[in-house]
């Protein structure tokens, strides 16, 4: 009988440090509403991640042109970057010349189909296997 009761204290310990793991997990995950001060808004602000092998400064220029700026006409910022990733099917690390466009925006509905739709544009016409895209709540002002 000692044993089983000894047993079921293990089992008790570890149910509770169980919980404990999973509570704070759960609170970790909760993330505090935005608080803007000032000017500021609550808006969301996108970064989408363009690997520039084989495309030119002139193809790219042309690409922003036509298929960005169109879907974001109030503004947005382009950056040049060094970026890398792992190819998936061979396991290789590429390193490539970048662009990153950031571009802080209202929250609608509507946007994300702009970002996938730009997305879609250069993966077929540069023939890229991949986008990044981050999307995070802000805080903003001009």
């Amino acid at each position: 009988m000692q044993t089983n009761g000894k047993a079921l204290k293990y089992v008790y310990a570890f149910a509770a440090a169980l919980f404990a793991l999973s509570a704070s997990a759960t609170a970790a995950a909760a993330q505090p509403a935005l608080q803007c001060t000032g000017n500021q808004k609550s808006w969301m602000v996108a970064e989408l991640l363009f690997g520039r092998s084989n495309v030119s400064d002139f193809n790219w220029d042309r690409f922003l042109a036509a298929e960005v700026t169109p879907r974001f006409p109030d503004g947005l910022t382009v950056y040049d970057a060094r970026g890398q990733w792992k190819n998936p099917r061979s396991g290789t690390i590429a390193r490539e010349r970048s662009k990153v466009v950031m571009i802080a925006m209202p929250p609608d509905a509507g946007h994300e189909a702009k970002l996938q739709d730009i997305i879609a544009a250069y993966k077929t016409r540069f023939k890229q296997q991949s986008v990044g895209l981050i999307i995070r709540p802000s805080c903003v002002s001009f």
